[in-house]
């Protein structure tokens, strides 16, 4: 076996919930040694084995960044799945909402894009997480999230030209629903602001969808290995929708 196969290293952030955490375990199941990174250290604490680094950070803050950067070294992925989001009226959306979740979801993942793939094995690759939400605008209460998303398409195409000759390929997932911790705040959110319960909410949701249900965290992860591995070897910028057929462009 290809001694660089039974060594591979993967960089997963917001890895101590949802697809985040989903991607880690799949990637240990994959044989990779995973750095697994979250703002919450209790989500983190049963990660730690052989196969597997925890590291705490905060990934809105640089410094916390440049520290990541400087142990990644020889890494051959990254998964940026971290993000956080507010549900709202667009119209009581303010400035430091905007700041903030610009800053965890758009601005960290440009940055981390800048300095760790220029570090990441050639043949390695990138994952960003966007959104259905950057491609439909029908969930108005969380418009700043929206707006971060369609941003992380933005950065994925400008690092898959930038890095392509290393070469490291990058590429966009766009989850729609998903069951996770994050879709059940939107929910209760988007709940409460319409008038509606919870669960008239969630089937008003899983009936947009032509496969009508929600996924799963491990579906979204399968599919983010297959742009992790060798068999996606010739994809590059793409935005892959994983929707259920909620959005087919």
């Amino acid at each position: 076996m290809d001694p660089r196969k039974r060594n591979r290293r993967a960089i997963v952030t917001g890895a101590g919930s949802g697809i985040g955490r989903a991607v880690a375990v799949r990637l240990l199941r994959e044989g990779v040694h995973v750095l697994a990174v979250d703002i919450d250290a209790a989500k983190l604490a049963d990660f730690a084995n052989d196969n597997c680094r925890t590291i705490v950070a905060d990934l809105s803050d640089p410094a916390a960044r440049a520290e990541l950067a400087a142990i990644a070294e020889d890494a051959d992925y990254l998964v940026n799945s971290h993000g956080v989001l507010k549900v709202q009226s667009i119209f009581d959306v303010s400035v430091d909402d905007w700041r903030q979740i610009q800053s965890v979801n758009a601005e960290s993942v440009f940055f981390l894009c800048q300095q760790i793939g220029q570090r990441l094995r050639p043949g390695g690759a990138i994952v960003n997480l966007s959104s259905s939400s950057s491609k439909l605008a029908a969930t108005t209460e969380v418009a700043a999230y929206a707006a971060s998303k369609t941003t992380i398409l933005s950065i994925t195409r400008s690092f898959a030209y930038a890095l392509a000759a290393r070469p490291v390929r990058v590429n966009a997932i766009c989850p729609g629903i998903v069951d996770t911790p994050m879709q059940d705040i939107v929910l209760e959110g988007m709940a409460r602001l319409r008038g509606m319960n919870v669960g008239e909410m969630n089937a008003t949701r899983n009936r947009t969808v032509p496969l009508g249900r929600a996924a799963m965290p491990e579906e979204c992860a399968g599919a983010i290995w297959f742009l992790l591995s060798d068999e996606a070897s010739y994809m590059t910028g793409q935005a892959v929708n994983f929707t259920g057929g909620l959005v087919t462009w």
